[in-house]
């Protein structure tokens, strides 16, 4: 790891303490106790609710799974164009609609954060599109320069941000839908997102850094070296305690906030990780890659909780706003004899072994 401000090497873990501080805190006692019991409350939990579920949604990969803030529904996104959106009932998920319109593939998608009947989707197709599922219209198209294949959505509402294929971030009202402002990036940007804070805007690089601009002046605040290789993905905590990054040299790297320091690393992937996801109660962090399991770590401990199986690499997971309930998919193909056709399934992960 290295010193997010002078650059060099401190120690051989991301929480490794000087000589004169090894001798944990009674404050960090308590948190690993209070840590350890959740730990066992989760295992048990998962003990009886293993079971995963798969629903069929599209006719091409999924990229892109998410649920409203209210957990009611859960929206996917595929490489056949379309937006999907079930209604979680009980134990299972029902498809509601099926949203058409784009021109290419759709490559992320997020909802409004505290409007469960609003969703946007990013596309190939040079456009986003805002969709109300109380009308199942699309009630915004907005071009865009370049070929998205990020956006994410400000806490507060008002801004989405989108990202595209030339590294140009367009920040559009989401209002007027148009747009307030644009950015070019002399790097490869991956995933953007802001802090729940809604101040500042944090981008992850092909250099394997987390970049950090004010919100809503866009200047540069800090720049961390965050990971050797490309980082590829950035969530943060409900909390707002911790963000995460996830990395092309397989390792899920934590961060404080408020010090912009990394207090720890989940190493168990051996693939580039692509996808993250925290628990509703920011306790729980799944992680995924070409791997053929989802990694489920106890965030404050870091150890591992559950393990997923999966028969392909995943895409994307998602853990629901208010259950330890958890959405996916995965590069699944149809059948085991016709290895062309893709799935197009969305899967759940959590349900009780007996439903």
């Amino acid at each position: 790891m290295y010193n997010t401000h002078s650059g060099n090497l401190i120690g051989n873990t991301p929480h490794s303490k000087p000589a004169s501080s090894n001798l944990a805190t009674p404050k960090e006692l308590m948190s690993f106790k209070m840590a350890s019991q959740y730990y066992q409350e989760m295992q048990d939990s998962f003990k009886n609710n293993n079971k995963s579920r798969e629903f069929p949604a599209h006719t091409a990969k999924v990229h892109s799974v998410a649920w409203s803030c209210d957990g009611r529904r859960l929206a996917s996104g595929s490489f056949d164009k379309t937006a999907s959106v079930f209604i979680l009932e009980k134990d299972r998920l029902v498809k509601e609609n099926n949203y058409r319109g784009h021109g290419d593939s759709v490559d992320q998608l997020c909802w409004h954060p505290t409007n469960p009947d609003l969703f946007v989707t990013a596309s190939g197709d040079k456009t986003i599109r805002i969709w109300d599922v109380r009308t199942t219209k699309c009630i915004a198209t907005v071009n865009t320069k370049g070929e998205n294949i990020n956006i994410c959505w400000s806490p507060d509402g008002q801004t989405i941000a989108v990202g595209n294929k030339d590294d140009v971030v367009t920040f559009i009202d989401a209002k007027t839908h148009r747009s307030k402002a644009e950015e070019q990036f002399k790097f490869e940007v991956n995933e953007i997102s802001w802090n729940n804070d809604n101040d500042m805007f944090f981008l992850t690089n092909g250099n394997g850094c987390i970049n950090i601009l004010s919100y809503p002046e866009l200047k540069p605040i800090q720049s961390i070296n965050a990971h050797p290789s490309n980082c590829i993905c950035i969530k943060f905590d409900p909390t707002g305690k911790y963000f995460a990054t996830g990395s092309a040299d397989a390792l899920v790297s934590l961060w404080n906030v408020e010090e912009l320091v990394c207090v720890r690393c989940f190493s168990r992937l051996d693939w580039p990780v692509r996808t993250l996801s925290f628990s509703h109660d920011g306790k729980m962090l799944a992680s995924a890659s070409e791997d053929h399991f989802i990694d489920i770590a106890e965030v404050e401990t870091g150890e591992k909780l559950w393990e997923v199986q999966c028969d392909s690499p995943t895409f994307t997971v998602a853990w629901h706003p208010k259950r330890p309930l958890l959405a996916y998919a995965c590069d699944d193909k149809e059948g085991k004899y016709d290895n062309n056709r893709e799935a197009g399934t969305v899967k759940l992960f959590g349900l009780p072994n007996d439903s």
